[in-house]
């Protein structure tokens, strides 16, 4: 008999669930997005209650659409958005405050101040990480001194912290399980990627009690199983992993020195470097790649916080599309003369910058300058920033290697990003014949739990190319497009 995997991809925008088959197939799929709220300039929060009803609802559709029920179903997979900060009454289950997304940037100043008193070479030799707001930590921090008897709860046991794939496990077994898996911990900045464990010293530094954090298992691990009122029966869940970290997964990068960038809200390049933690000199990020049979990979990553993003504010906040399908149509239709750049900091710049107060900016402008030329400029952002991250990877490892980036995400099904991807990186982009590269390396990660699916090794034969984008600007033309996006992000950065 077939073989399901329910996937859970809890993203930033929208949440989906993917039924696979054991050939790894897409059977069903839905998805539901959620509002984003934005209470101040900078912050960024999401309802934890509308994380948990989006995703139950698209669980049941998928299951649906499938004609399966959950008999049918051998285990869940879950992928999540990451350092997304929920926390909640372990009681109840209900949420204290509402959920601050990784985007967020309340904690900056709070990080500069630990910055200042030099806490920051501590911190990064621990967790990979750079003190910076970013990560679950300071928001931690934040709702535990502005929620109104959230220490005094937190410091008595009643109170329970999980990035989103904990929230959502607590919600499926009912309370019964509080849990995480290696990668989401890695982002924390609570956690000492080298000996695997909570930081005793970083959570006194933060004040965060230790009762407020969960078990810290595998990828591939027993996670419990769903309460049966959920879905007509008890379900086990098997695999976790944080989005980037899945789709690394997912893409099949397990040697050394091969990469993978996923194009949704944010970008996010992660590189393989094995069984060594290897130290950025270029300030990327320093994180566990998966963990599996207690063994941990590690990986480079360089994270962008605005791609697709970027599309998204040109439709609901600019006016200028009806869909994000239409930009890359646009971008075709731009005047090749004008050179408009766009440097998408709307929450600060990311990898190699880490400018928490840069601002966005567009360089170029015209009286001739449209929607047309603008879409262009929004889609050859992500591509210039890519290479800002590949440029810093290549600084920091020296087994990379001839270039083949291996790519996922919503961004990817334009040809027109692709191939200018290809073009100002110079080097191949290859784009994969299942884009949920994300869910399916949950459902692999669960599936391998079950005993369905192969190890890495054999796993990684079933990965196919759709298309593979080869350069094809002239290199005079790369160089001065590439150093036009230079002088845009110097005049943006801050410090």
């Amino acid at each position: 008999m077939t073989s399901y995997i329910l996937a859970i991809d809890q993203g930033t925008t929208s949440s989906r669930a993917i039924v696979f088959n054991d050939q790894l197939e897409i059977v069903a799929s839905a998805q539901e997005e959620f509002e984003q709220f934005f209470p101040q300039s900078g912050w960024v929060e999401h309802d934890p209650e509308e994380i948990w009803s989006t995703t139950l609802s698209t669980c049941r559709k998928a299951l649906a659409k499938a004609s399966l029920s959950a008999a049918d179903i051998t285990a869940i997979g879950i992928t999540n958005q990451r350092e997304t900060t929920i926390i909640w009454d372990k009681d109840t289950g209900k949420p204290i405050h509402k959920a601050i997304v990784w985007q967020d940037r309340r904690t900056s100043e709070y990080c500069s101040q630990l910055q200042a008193d030099g806490h920051d070479p501590m911190i990064t030799a621990k967790t990979g990480l750079l003190l910076d707001s970013y990560f679950s930590g300071t928001k931690i921090k934040w709702l535990l001194d502005h929620v109104a008897g959230a220490r005094e709860r937190a410091a008595r046991g009643e109170l329970r912290f999980g990035t989103v794939d904990s929230f959502l496990l607590w919600r499926l077994t009912g309370g019964k399980v509080h849990r995480t898996d290696a990668t989401n911990a890695s982002r924390t900045m609570l956690y000492n990627i080298h000996d695997n464990c909570w930081d005793k010293e970083i959570l006194e530094l933060l004040d965060i009690p230790a009762i407020l954090l969960p078990e810290v298992k595998d990828c591939s691990a027993d996670f419990g199983q769903t309460e049966a009122a959920l879905f007509g029966a008890p379900i086990p869940i098997g695999g976790i992993a944080g989005d980037q970290q899945a789709a690394l997964v997912g893409q099949a990068c397990f040697q050394p020195g091969m990469i993978k960038s996923t194009y949704g809200t944010g970008c996010f390049v992660v590189l393989n470097t094995g069984d060594k933690a290897v130290r950025s000199s270029n300030r990327l990020l320093t994180t566990i790649g998966y963990r599996l049979g207690g063994k941990t990979t590690y990986a480079l990553e360089g994270s962008i916080f605005v791609a697709g993003a970027a599309v998204q504010w040109m439709r609901d906040a600019m006016g200028l599309i009806e869909s994000a399908s239409e930009t890359g149509k646009l971008a075709r239709q731009a005047d090749i003369n004008q050179d408009v750049y766009l440097v998408p900091a709307f929450t600060g710049l990311g990898a190699p910058h880490w400018d928490a107060e840069a601002r966005g900016a567009i360089f170029g402008i015209t009286r001739a300058t449209g929607p047309a030329e603008l879409s262009k400029a929004a889609l050859e952002s992500v591509c210039f920033q890519t290479r800002d991250l590949l440029d810093a990877m290549r600084g920091d490892y020296q087994n990379v290697g001839e270039t083949v980036l291996r790519v996922d995400g919503g961004m990817v099904a334009s040809n027109y990003t692709m191939q200018f991807l290809a073009d100002i990186l110079n080097a191949p982009v290859d784009r994969p014949i299942i884009l949920e590269t994300t869910a399916l390396g949950a459902a692999y990660l669960a599936g391998l739990q079950r005993g369905i699916f192969p190890p890495p090794e054999r796993f990684s034969e079933t990965w196919k190319c759709d298309k593979r984008f080869t350069p094809a600007l002239a290199e005079e033309i790369r160089i001065r497009k590439y150093k036009g996006w230079q002088d845009a992000v110097r005049r943006t950065l801050t410090k």
